[in-house]
């Protein structure tokens, strides 16, 4: 059972639009682009690296606004603008002495689908695109920006009994100011 692999993750990879958002950007009258995130996969973020997993976001993208928030979570490991998302992802293995097992990689389109290819367990938002389903060994229930990217770190650290293990903070999830 897949559910098995999850018990030796030691890191997460994330797309940005479509995984941590839903894929909509709003362009202001100024070309400013404002992307929405999901609050609850805030909290599994930056939960999981109270627990001590890494945490790799990589995206085509450059706004800066993803950067903050992201940086806020505490998510040091932050790369926009990937022009070769597997050259980054090999890169965040070898700098984190990590495995491919050791790796869940969260995607859901096209250019996803090649550092997915080499990754442990490649998994995706219930609305993932078609070639991006047929190689995840796991599709969440839910959307992208939806909530998908706690489903799977909160299945993580529950099988690895680090989800619930001391008392929440209400400002878990919230960005630094």
């Amino acid at each position: 059972m897949v559910l098995e692999k999850f018990k030796f993750i030691k890191a997460f990879v994330f797309d940005v639009d479509g995984v941590l958002t839903d894929g909509i950007v709003h362009v202001t009258e100024s070309g400013e682009q404002l992307r929405q995130f999901n609050i609850k996969d805030g909290y599994a973020l930056q939960l999981a690296i109270k627990r001590g997993f890494k945490i790799a976001v990589i995206s085509g993208g450059h706004s800066q606004g993803v950067k903050i928030r992201l940086n806020g979570l505490g998510i040091d490991e932050v790369f926009l603008g990937a022009d070769s998302k597997t050259e980054i992802y090999s890169e965040f293995l070898s700098k984190n002495s990590l495995s491919a097992e050791q790796v869940m990689y969260m995607g859901d389109d096209i250019p996803d689908l090649p550092p997915m290819q080499m990754a442990g367990i490649p998994v995706c938002p219930a609305d993932a695109v078609s070639e991006i389903k047929e190689i995840s060994l796991y599709i969440s229930h839910r959307d992208g920006g939806k909530g998908c990217v706690r489903d799977v770190i909160e299945k993580v650290l529950k099988l690895q009994n680090k989800w619930m293990n001391e008392t929440p903070s209400a400002k878990d999830g919230l960005p630094s100011s």
